[in-house]
């Protein structure tokens, strides 16, 4: 049994995900030489604590954690709500802190156990044929468990991480075999709550969007990270200035470096071939995601594995498109490269999940 379950085993998941591992690395070991590669070294440290999540989850049978996502669930909503009464960090209340320089971001880890949680109820729902998740009680019960995390999470406020959340939520429901009529519904709710929803943004999140659509409306203040984004990924054409030698990376013009511009940093020194490299393996390992969930053996199996396409599409397609000018800055992570200790945890238990999926994979179970 065991020689099957490796040989089912999606390996260019983990190939892809060690690469950006590695290019990351690289990455903040040229950040972060200004000061003493610090958070290089911890990187380092986060990434040997992150390899055991990644082979226990991946060991044990997805059935058996799925049991343990309902108490998971109510451990994260505590979390959420204690993380509200702490103290601020560059604004939000996203962090419980330990010491001096030891973080937890509870709604990193929360990611997966919504996933779990949702998979787990839908699939419970859908005993009787897929099309129970229609039924208007029960589409509101997994609705009500999606947006509990998502609305605690606003509230820190993380509206990026938010938006992960219901990316995730998005393409679970969506192959789930809800009827049309209820996207075509939310899609006008959605219309209609979008100029509702800016009217009530707190003015640094209205000033990002303005600075979104009109960059030089204020270079030196809200509209400066962009700017200098778009400098250093522009400098680097397409073979990069090298490695220590990036201009706005070495001289600190970019900030956060290390995490919600790392991409920049690796377009200024390394250049076009390798951000175009990059981008091209989130999409195999998004690609890859997506068929794991088609060809997985159950429903649950499917849905955890969607959902984690999901997370992943989302934190590519923000965090590049902020740093090339293409989307507003949330200061969303890119997944393995960026700097953070519990998203590189959580990253590596989405890869445990799709190589424990796609290691008892039978067939595909889109169908009705």
């Amino acid at each position: 049994m065991g020689k099957k379950l490796l040989k089912n085993t999606e390996w260019s998941i983990l190939i892809v995900s060690a690469v950006l591992t590695i290019i990351g690395l690289i990455a903040l070991f040229s950040a972060t030489q200004s000061a003493e590669y610090d958070e290089f070294k911890k990187q380092i440290q986060w990434v040997l604590i992150s390899i055991p999540f990644l082979i226990l989850v991946s060991s044990i049978d997805y059935n058996v954690i799925v049991r343990f996502s309902t108490l998971a669930y109510v451990v994260l909503i505590g979390l959420l709500i204690g993380v509200l009464f702490t103290h601020p960090i560059n604004g939000a209340r996203s962090w419980f802190k330990f010491g001096e320089s030891l973080t937890f971001q509870p709604s990193e880890i929360g990611k997966v156990i919504t996933i779990l949680f949702l998979a787990f109820i839908i699939n419970k729902m859908q005993i009787r044929g897929r099309k129970e998740i229609n039924k208007i009680w029960k589409l509101a019960l997994v609705m009500t468990i999606a947006i509990i995390p998502v609305f605690l999470i606003i509230r820190e406020p993380d509206y990026g991480t938010a938006v992960a959340y219901l990316t995730a939520i998005i393409f679970m429901i969506f192959v789930s075999g809800i009827d049309r009529k209820y996207i075509f519904i939310v899609l006008i709710i959605t219309a209609i709550a979008i100029p509702i929803i800016y009217n009530n943004l707190p003015e640094h999140a209205i000033k990002r969007i303005q600075v979104f659509l009109n960059p030089g409306l204020d270079e030196r203040g809200a509209g400066y990270n962009i700017m200098q984004s778009k400098l250093a990924i522009g400098a680097g054409e397409v073979f990069g200035m090298g490695l220590f030698k990036g201009n706005q990376t070495q001289l600190g013009f970019l900030h956060p470096k290390t995490t919600d511009f790392i991409f920049s940093v690796i377009g200024e020194e390394l250049g076009f071939i390798a951000t175009g490299s990059i981008t091209i393996l989130y999409i195999v390992l998004i690609t890859k995601a997506i068929y794991v969930a088609k060809t997985a053996k159950d429903n649950i199996g499917s849905y955890i594995a969607i959902g984690i396409a999901g997370i992943f599409f989302f934190h590519m397609t923000e965090n590049i498109g902020m740093t090339i000018g293409l989307l507003p800055i949330t200061g969303v992570p890119l997944p393995f490269v960026s700097y953070g200790g519990s998203s590189l945890i959580a990253n590596f238990i989405c890869i445990g999940l799709l190589l424990n999926i796609s290691s008892r994979r039978q067939k595909a179970i889109f169908v009705e």
